[in-house]
């Protein structure tokens, strides 16, 4: 990464950090993305400030660390079911930064659908709530936490994807040459691929529900299907939602070559050399 690179991204993360001081420019729904990676940062470092240090004071070299009981110790001090409180504070941190643009670009323009956006990133936040406060408290899968836990995602998830399709790619709409989607598309050659993103879109909106099911696969492993395949749906995500911006652009002439006058003009006949002195004539 070039020097102006790494001082744009500095740069930019710190107005992501003090969201709400400045108007805003440019939203930043990728980080919503990287809550299970926002998570593990705290969770590496705790296990480093709690497992590595006992390692290098000294003792016998550690043949298999997997089974030394210090990193167990330290595996089960920095989980979700110790510190929830502090894993969801972190993994709240980019639906909270949003959150607070919404209400800044709300008062900056007067426009409800940003408080109604806001509401988007409020659900999420009461989702990630249940789902900590669930794994907390270890209660079986028909308790009341696991029951607000699938209320509260449910909810978020139906509030989420229709604003991914509706808002964000501004597809469903009426009088379309393909059903459900819009009237202008840029991918014309690839239609198949509009309907593929909005099922796998749907899909991983409730990917949440890998974790209903008891046995199996650990809840480790679980998280990180769950994260990564989030991370595979936002990638996806950019490219209809920079071709719905660009649309959306030029309805608006602001990106475009020629904007078109605001009268008409008549038809002028092609004027010969002669009649063209003549006319400079008349002006006089």
């Amino acid at each position: 990464m070039s020097r102006s690179s790494r001082w744009w991204t500095i740069r930019n993360l710190a107005k992501l950090f003090l969201s709400g001081a400045f108007p805003v420019d440019m939203p930043r729904d990728q980080m919503c993305s990287l809550t299970f990676t926002l998570e593990n940062l705290y969770f590496f470092s705790c296990v480093y400030a709690n497992y590595f240090p006992k390692i290098s004071g000294g003792g016998d070299a550690v043949s298999s660390p997997a089974y030394d009981p210090r990193i167990q110790e330290a595996w089960v001090t920095c989980s979700t079911s110790r510190n929830w409180g502090i894993h969801y504070c972190i993994a709240i941190l980019p639906y909270l930064m949003r959150l607070i643009q919404c209400v800044r670009r709300y008062r900056d323009t007067k426009f409800l659908g940003n408080l109604l956006n806001a509401g988007k990133y409020g659900s999420g936040m009461v989702s990630l709530l249940c789902y900590h406060y669930w794994v907390y408290s270890g209660t079986p899968r028909q308790g009341s936490s696991f029951v607000f836990f699938c209320f509260t995602e449910s909810l978020s998830s139906l509030y989420a994807c229709a604003w991914d399709l509706i808002v964000d790619w501004s597809l469903f709409r009426s009088h379309t040459h393909y059903p459900l989607l819009r009237p202008d598309l840029i991918y014309t050659s690839q239609i198949a691929s509009y309907y593929f993103a909005i099922i796998t879109n749907i899909l991983v909106r409730f990917i949440w529900v890998i974790y209903i099911p008891p046995g199996g696969i650990s809840f480790v492993l679980r998280s990180v299907i769950a994260g990564l395949l989030e991370l595979l749906r936002r990638v996806q995500w950019n490219f209809y939602r920079l071709e719905s911006e660009h649309l959306g652009n030029m309805d608006q002439y602001r990106v475009t070559r020629e904007v078109p006058l605001p009268y008409t003009l008549e038809y002028l006949p092609d004027l010969s050399d002669d009649d063209d002195d003549d006319a400079r004539w008349q002006k006089f």
